[in-house]
């Protein structure tokens, strides 16, 4: 944990360092911490005021190797929606950072709508990340178990990614996608179960009828996820959950991504060197599409 730490809060020399030995160009940084929901608004909207600034104090230091997304307070999406047209508009910021629910609340819920307004007219994705489950949850799914293994379980070990493709679909089936249809929706470790599950979703949502027996949604449920969704290969360094990925979603889709400093460099680097895709798609994976869909270097 110490040498977790220090690689974390390293935004300098040793971090461009391992970069460079892995030969990664760039790294668009964020906040690692889940717990910002538990803090009360008048502390937590002031505070990610501060982390912003510390984000593009560190990108302005080394501003062709760096990015970052903004971390919002979504206590109060007003206010919210303002910090994110800050970070855009004046801190250059690429997108924002959720990380999982608000002490339970997903995005999906109508208080939120602000934020995908400001999300929507400014143009940026936002990167759907997974958060520490509420009390309940936890004790029911992953306590009982020895060790920290219900922890880990709760995370990493499959908590995580189950969680966020539960809180994707739910955007999804709320209606989030028709009220905003332009909206960027980026998902990291192979899409969070999404590939794999999106057909059989897609089956049963495609039998759901509203009101006068038509289907409540405006597309298939597939359609949101290839036409509002990207994913990143962040901690999967395995070829048959990204031809799955591929498969489902499309290489103009993936974007390569590492999750350093909770996976390696090289290990990732060396995984993006196996993957069985050609010259061009290659090309779009490792750069081309973060280039387009975060507008970087630009």
């Amino acid at each position: 944990m110490q040498e977790l730490t220090r690689r974390l809060l390293d935004i300098g020399e040793d971090r461009i360092a391992d970069m460079d030995a892995a030969k990664i160009d760039m790294q668009v940084l964020s906040l690692s911490s889940s717990g910002l929901d538990k803090l009360p608004a008048a502390t937590a909207t002031p505070l990610v005021h501060d982390i912003n600034d510390q984000l593009a104090a560190a990108v302005a230091a080394h501003p062709t190797r760096f990015a970052a997304f903004a971390t919002l307070a979504l206590h109060e999406p007003e206010k919210a929606a303002l910090e994110l047209e800050r970070c855009t508009k004046q801190l250059k910021f690429k997108g924002l950072i959720v990380m999982g629910s608000l002490n339970g609340v997903f995005l999906d819920d109508s208080r939120f709508t602000p934020i995908f307004e400001a999300i929507q007219t400014l143009d940026v994705p936002i990167y759907v990340h997974p958060g520490l489950p509420p009390k309940a949850v936890a004790d029911v799914y992953f306590s009982g178990l020895p060790h920290n293994i219900g922890f880990a379980l709760s995370m990493a070990g499959f908590g995580w990614h189950a969680e966020t493709g539960l809180h994707c679909l739910r955007l999804m089936l709320s209606g989030v996608f028709d009220r905003f249809p332009k909206l960027k929706v980026i998902v990291g470790h192979m899409g969070d179960h999404l590939p794999f599950n999106i057909a059989r979703a897609d089956r049963v949502f495609g039998n759901v009828a509203g009101e006068g027996g038509t289907s409540p949604f405006q597309r298939r449920i597939i359609d949101y996820f290839r036409e509002n969704f990207y994913i990143t290969t962040s901690g999967y360094f395995d070829i048959p959950p990204f031809i799955c990925a591929r498969d489902i979603i499309g290489t103009d889709r993936i974007l390569f991504s590492v999750d350093y400093p909770y996976a390696s460099n090289a290990d990732g680097r060396k995984f993006l060197d196996s993957l069985p895709v050609g010259p061009e798609d290659l090309e779009k994976i490792s750069h081309g599409n973060a280039k387009r869909i975060l507008k970087l270097y630009s």
